[in-house]
């Protein structure tokens, strides 16, 4: 088969990146999956409220942003792919996956920004405390992607790191499809089921 890239041999029973991030990615899961699960407790007590609050959330700028997420998570999923094999291309494409994930950043301020107008905040009711906790939880990680995501790219614009050092690029990723991963299950929940 020609122009087939063969991926080198991995093993396949480990995870990919550094333990210690994946720890963390447990953690952070965790949180959220409680934080999820008190949501539809509150919303199985109240769905009045919840179905109120939902309609007056930006369903377009939710797809908007999950859009830009899934989208910044294959960029991140190629670089690494272009990094293992040593390829080029890797650092462009995490520097194209920040500038896309700011749509997410952007969308995310601008919905606060018009609900907070609109005089929509922590103490309005049950589904604000949640959604206001919720998103900007996981807007903090968003930021906290974006950062690790510039500083895998400016490794390897320095060549500080190479192909041969995977785990630095495999644990940024996995990181990063952890965000995208929570957001996935966030936008469903916030903007079409509450």
């Amino acid at each position: 088969m020609t122009g087939l890239i063969l991926e080198p041999e991995l093993d396949r029973h480990q995870l990919p990146g550094d333990v210690a991030v994946w720890m963390f990615i447990f953690a952070e899961l965790a949180v959220f999956g409680i934080m999820l699960i008190g949501f539809a407790v509150a919303r199985s007590l109240d769905p009045a409220t919840f179905h109120a609050g939902r309609d007056l959330l930006h369903t377009w700028i939710g797809l908007l942003n999950t859009a830009a997420l899934i989208t910044s998570s294959y960029l991140v999923a190629t670089a690494v792919h272009q990094f293992r094999n040593k390829l080029s291309g890797a650092q462009w494409r995490l520097w194209l996956a920040v500038a896309v994930s700011c749509i997410y950043t952007v969308g995310k301020l601008y919905e606060y920004v018009n609900l907070y107008s609109k005089g929509y905040n922590l103490g309005t009711d049950t589904f604000f405390m949640f959604y206001f906790f919720l998103t900007f939880f996981h807007l903090m990680h968003v930021t906290l992607g974006q950062i690790v995501l510039m500083v895998l790219a400016v490794r390897i614009g320095n060549r500080d790191c190479n192909g041969s050092d995977i785990n630095g690029m495999e644990s940024g990723a996995s990181y990063w499809h952890m965000v995208d991963l929570v957001w996935l299950a966030l936008f469903p929940v916030l903007y079409v089921l509450a």
